[in-house]
């Protein structure tokens, strides 16, 4: 599969070594020359220029890419990126930090496949630590896990269940859970999934399929 990354800092560069050491094709795109030369050291196809442009993106051959990730430090430069991926047919995954608002994710998360938090992870995973729980996965999650965040709806077979029953794969763990677009926090075992919660899940890259499939359900049970 092909995938063009623009952002080549911390985010970026750990997500674009995860893909090739998988055998995927990967393509940087970052505005700091120093980034480039950096990607390129590492042995990554990469161009400097502006993630937002659909030139620049155009020229890296985002028209065969499978996905596109926005995973800069600026929010309106990924949702741009996102955006001009959407318009390419690619799946499309966007980055917002710590500081990010309410109000900015329900503008955005229509328009993308995923939005991660990568800064809110860490610090929502020293916090599981600190009050004594089982976080060591975190440790790993640059290597072989990723942050899938999920808005339930009508028909998932996870409605009225409680975080601790879901029949999710052995590997995803729920991390972070939000009523109807509250604010995500770590979830008490007894927090139950209604229509229109998102549920944050770490799990390893094959078990997310099976995450979907807890969360949403098939085909025909969302369509039902």
């Amino acid at each position: 599969m092909k995938f063009v990354i623009v952002g080549y800092g911390r985010v970026g560069m750990r997500t674009a070594r995860i893909l090739d050491e998988e055998g995927h094709e990967v393509v940087i795109v970052d505005n700091d020359p120093d980034k480039v030369k950096r990607a390129k050291n590492a042995g990554f196809e990469a161009v400097e220029g502006d993630g937002s442009d659909e030139g620049i993106l155009e020229a890296v051959g985002i028209e065969d890419a499978d996905a596109v990730g926005g995973l800069t430090g600026d929010l309106n430069t990924n949702f741009a990126t996102c955006t001009i991926g959407n318009h390419h047919d690619c799946r499309t995954v966007m980055r917002i930090d710590n500081d990010y608002r309410e109000d900015v994710y329900k503008q955005y998360a229509d328009d993308v496949d995923e939005i991660v938090y990568p800064e809110r992870l860490g610090a929502a995973g020293a916090k599981t630590a600190l009050l004594g729980g089982d976080f060591n996965l975190v440790t790993d999650l640059t290597e072989r896990l990723q942050l899938v965040t999920i808005t339930v709806r009508e028909g998932s077979p996870a409605l009225g269940q409680r975080v601790t029953e879901v029949d999710l794969p052995d590997s995803a763990r729920i991390y972070a859970h939000g009523a109807n677009h509250e604010a995500m926090t770590i979830p008490l075992p007894r927090t139950t999934i209604e229509t229109g919660d998102r549920v944050a899940v770490i799990v390893e890259q094959e078990g997310v399929e099976g995450v979907r499939t807890a969360l949403l359900g098939t085909e025909e049970q969302v369509g039902a």
